[in-house]
């Protein structure tokens, strides 16, 4: 606030003390908030490593059991096993509050068909098709829940970010603006009081000297 653009008045002093306690009283929930969302970020950070762990494990698994599948059956019947299936995975979407935030809340409904509904016959089909088949189940149940973490890992960053600039506009430009128009204010009022001293001890003299 310049301090040009004030008027020295008690009320404009008010108003700018008012100010302040409201700016300081932001300022120490923006700082609150912050670090929670760093306390918050670093456990889902621990999260996004230990998932991206498990990806990387289910993904190395489900690739083994497809080359097993494909060299004791060959690439024609475990495609044809692939095609079979009929139902697809469902997943269903929804949000949750991680300090007044909102992030994503991923649930997989339906992941892991069970053998008898996969569409390709039981018997026909080899134990190393059935394997493979459900290590990329889990493959795909792994990402899902991955993906909710690293997106919610994305979205604490950014709000971080947003709350470390409001914190730091409190701090270093909003509240010294408000505290140097404070001071301003009351430096006019006091010279404002001096000058209204001086002019009645004047006029007093003067209404003295005329009597």
């Amino acid at each position: 606030m310049p301090t040009k653009e004030i008027t020295p008045t008690r009320s404009a002093l008010l108003e700018v003390k008012k100010k302040i306690k409201l700016s300081k009283s932001g300022y120490k929930i923006m700082k609150m908030k912050r670090d929670g969302l760093i306390i918050e970020f670093f456990e889902v950070l621990e999260k996004a490593k230990k998932m991206r762990g498990s990806v990387l494990s289910d993904y190395d698994t489900a690739m083994q059991k497809i080359a097993v599948a494909r060299a004791v059956e060959g690439a024609i019947a475990v495609k044809s096993a692939a095609y079979a299936l009929k139902a697809g995975p469902q997943v269903k979407l929804g949000s949750k509050s991680i300090m007044g935030m909102m992030v994503p809340k991923v649930e997989c409904e339906i992941i892991h068909t069970p053998m008898t509904q996969r569409g390709y016959g039981v018997i026909s089909t080899s134990a190393y098709i059935e394997e493979a088949a459900q290590s990329f189940e889990k493959l795909l149940d792994t990402l899902v829940r991955a993906a909710e973490v690293e997106i919610t890992m994305k979205k604490l960053l950014d709000e971080i970010e947003k709350t470390k600039r409001r914190v730091n506009a409190l701090e270093f430009k909003v509240i010294p603006e408000l505290e140097e128009a404070e001071a301003f204010v009351e430096f006019r009022l006091q010279e404002m009081e001096r000058e209204n001293t001086i002019r009645l001890k004047h006029l007093k003299k003067k209404g003295e000297a005329a009597e």
